[in-house]
């Protein structure tokens, strides 16, 4: 009676992880009612574009002077789009993962030289602001991680602007700000820190 008891627990658990793991694959069914490269959001005249399963690609985005801006329509394709398109700044490094655009061994506000942009933890000395360049780590759903851009701040929380969140997920997202001990943390365990373009 136990052993069947055990099986059923199992199949509870397994085969919901499983259809779940099928649907962020494949992105079926479609109940967002776009198609794989539809405009869904823009901020500052750069658009967000509709990418259906976290996974899917639709080749690599090129500049018309061949930098390269990623692979459509992933997150990191956006935000450097961004980066490029708004803020007029090329990463010496135009590659790699979500993750990666954040390094660990870096210090609250130093430079990211593989970014040149300036780097900040989360929590850090410094707020976030509108333009920055937002990191997740991975997690077992992803190992890639994800990045946004801040599009809003505000006293407790923040505005995020993401493209391919995934197939039903909003292209904004608030997420809670609070100060402690001089220093600034947004919530949720998996955002390393923020990049920020240095004024000039």
């Amino acid at each position: 009676m136990k052993k069947k008891h055990l099986l059923y627990a199992i199949l509870i658990i397994v085969v919901p992880l499983g259809l779940f793991g099928f649907w962020m694959k494949t992105g079926l069914p479609n109940l967002s009612g776009h198609e794989i490269g539809d405009k869904i959001d823009s901020f500052n005249g750069v658009a967000v574009y509709y990418n259906g399963s976290v996974s899917h690609v639709d080749g690599r985005n090129l500049a018309a002077d061949g930098y390269n801006l990623g692979l459509k329509w992933q997150c990191v394709e956006f935000v450097k789009r961004y980066y490029y398109e708004h803020l007029d700044h090329k990463m010496p490094d135009s590659y790699g993962h979500a993750k990666s655009f954040y390094n660990a061994q870096i210090g609250d506000g130093q430079k990211n030289a593989q970014r040149n942009l300036i780097q900040y933890r989360n929590p850090s000395q410094w707020k976030p602001a509108v333009n920055d360049l937002l990191v997740y780590d991975g997690t077992i759903w992803n190992p890639y991680g994800h990045v946004a851009i801040v599009s809003a701040v505000f006293e407790d929380e923040i505005e995020i602007i993401q493209q391919n969140p995934g197939p039903t997920a909003p292209s904004r997202l608030r997420i809670g700000l609070s100060q402690m001990e001089n220093k600034y943390q947004l919530e949720g365990s998996t955002i390393l820190g923020w990049l920020r373009k240095k004024a000039s």
